[in-house]
């Protein structure tokens, strides 16, 4: 029997956050490359005969080459087991990113060498701040023109508020890049450029002050890099495994994931420096992995990942104890022990039955409608763990199905899709009782309109409404009713108010002094 701490240890479960097109799926491919769980990386946008990234599952995320759903990657990778989350970049789905953040331990923040930091970035990494997650910083796309690593540096730190430490230095960029220099080896590693999917780049390594550097990489080159590198060693702090698991500082790489130099650089620094899997915070204090008791957290429900089965899937994060198949757990929200019999483990659309799983491992349920984000498993004590919070929806449009036949297909698809979080369903309190889609981003719009059809054979009659915020109500009573212009219940049985502005929001709470409105469901106990 494997020992737990020995099986924590060795456990590093990280999730990579960036800004679209900064080249998140394409690291990621990267990185299951040199972990050998793939043979080959894909390509992101899938070319007729190609292979599409295998962290991409979805139909619509393979057309429009962007990760719309979050996955769950599992290697090996020189005695580390590595969970890896790959989250949506695309902004409207920033609900699903936070979730999977809940998830992990660490961050690896991606920006483009050329744009720096992006406003999906500047949200992403506050989600990880809150968290209280250590973040490396990976500066891709340095084969193409970038910015100068100083001023890249000085935007992170004023823009983020966090001290960043670099960890390699770039020598050029674009069509003048020739490699990166390692400030902790003090090494050289020179850029060839080789085919997309080489395994490895061809390195070379050498000190900076070595004559034939200066002749591999050009006097011009070589002039700056000793200059770089003598700012850097007398303004740049060092780096201070504490002060980065303490989110002080977050030290800087740089890559170019596309032609594969760079990432072994980052994998092999990033799992000797990344923390452990950490405690599961509750209400009255914390559990600690080691704990001699099975617990997990779902914190993903998704449908229809295998077209041959049509079922429902919860992510599970194991946070303490070992899980074995067949065991039993107590579902703390039900009150009843559930058998888990079916445990699974994914990479991208195919699944592997297994046996067991450790403290950071991520696992995949069948989902027979028992599971919601957020829910505990566990086989030892009662406890309890804040909720999961929502994001305010912008968007809203009342559906129905275009044909009479397709209402059984329609309602298994809005509970399923509505689940796993696609999209936020609303239930108008008077009149018409066809559901209200609500939405942080129009994607989100469109791929519930396009998963319904191609996984549930339903063509959608969708009418937008004007509504553009909405607002939970607590301590509701007739009076408040009457004063609000469009109430309607989540899928909680929660009040909800609808507004098209701000104005109308001011207004409202002007005519009722006591309405206590949110931009997110408060705790359960506390509406009305």
């Amino acid at each position: 029997m494997p020992d737990l701490d020995q099986e924590i240890r060795r456990r590093r479960t990280f999730a990579i956050i960036s800004h679209p097109d900064a080249g998140k799926t394409t690291l990621t491919e990267k990185l299951l490359l040199y972990g050998g769980a793939i043979r080959e990386a894909g390509s992101v946008k899938a070319k007729k005969g190609g292979q599409a990234a295998t962290s991409d599952w979805m139909e619509l995320e393979k057309k429009r080459g962007i990760s719309i759903t979050s996955s769950a990657l599992q290697f090996e990778y020189e005695g580390h087991c590595v969970n890896l989350l790959d989250t949506p970049g695309h902004q409207d789905f920033s609900e699903d990113t936070y979730r999977t953040l809940v998830a992990a331990d660490a961050a690896l923040m991606l920006i483009d060498g050329a744009k720096g930091v992006e406003p999906q970035t500047i949200k992403l990494f506050k989600v990880c701040r809150d968290r209280g997650i250590p973040i490396v910083t990976v500066v891709n796309k340095m084969d193409r023109p970038a910015r100068p690593p100083l001023d890249l540096m000085d935007e992170v730190e004023k823009t983020l508020g966090i001290t960043v430490v670099p960890a390699t230095w770039p020598i050029g960029s674009g069509d003048d890049f020739k490699g990166v220099y390692s400030l902790r080896d003090r090494r050289i590693f020179l850029f060839e450029r080789t085919a997309h999917n080489a395994t490895k780049a061809a390195v070379q390594t050498t000190g900076p002050d070595d004559p034939q550097l200066a002749e591999a990489i050009g006097a011009r080159l070589h002039g700056q890099l000793l200059e770089d590198l003598q700012m850097v060693e007398e303004c740049v702090q060092p780096f201070e495994l504490q002060a980065f698991l303490d989110q002080q500082i977050s030290p800087m790489f740089f890559c170019s994931a596309l032609v594969n130099f760079g990432v072994e650089n980052i994998l092999q620094r990033f799992l000797e420096i990344a923390p452990t899997p950490g405690p599961l915070p509750t209400i009255d204090s914390e559990i600690a992995p080691n704990a001699p008791f099975f617990s997990g957290f779902v914190y993903k429900v998704a449908a229809n990942m295998d077209k041959m089965h049509r079922d429902r899937i919860a992510f599970l994060r194991v946070t303490s104890g070992h899980f074995e198949r067949g065991m039993s757990a107590k579902h703390l929200r039900l009150g009843r022990e559930v058998r888990l019999s079916h445990p699974h483990r994914f990479f991208g659309q195919e699944r592997v039955s297994i046996e067991d799983a450790w403290p950071g491992d991520v696992i995949g349920l069948i989902n027979p409608g028992m599971f919601r984000v957020g829910d505990v498993l566990s086989a030892g004590p009662t406890f309890e763990v804040r909720n999961f919070p929502r994001f305010a929806p912008e968007i809203f449009a009342q559906v129905a199905p275009r044909e009479p036949s397709m209402s059984k297909g329609f309602g298994k698809g809005l509970a399923q899709l509505g689940e796993e979080g696609v999209v936020q369903v609303f239930w108008p309190r008077v009149g018409a009782r066809e559901p209200i889609l609500g939405a942080v981003g129009e994607l989100q719009l469109q791929v519930f309109e396009a998963r319904l059809e191609s996984e549930y054979g339903v063509d959608l009659r969708l009418d937008r409404k004007p509504w553009t915020r909405a607002r939970w109500v607590q301590n509701v009573t007739p009076e408040v009713l009457e004063i609000l212009p469009m109430v309607v219940r989540d899928e909680s049985d929660r009040y909800v108010a609808l507004f098209n502005s701000e104005f109308e929001i001011d207004y409202a709470k002007s005519r009722y002094k006591g309405l206590e409105l949110y931009d997110h469901p408060p705790a359960e106990e506390d509406l009305g």
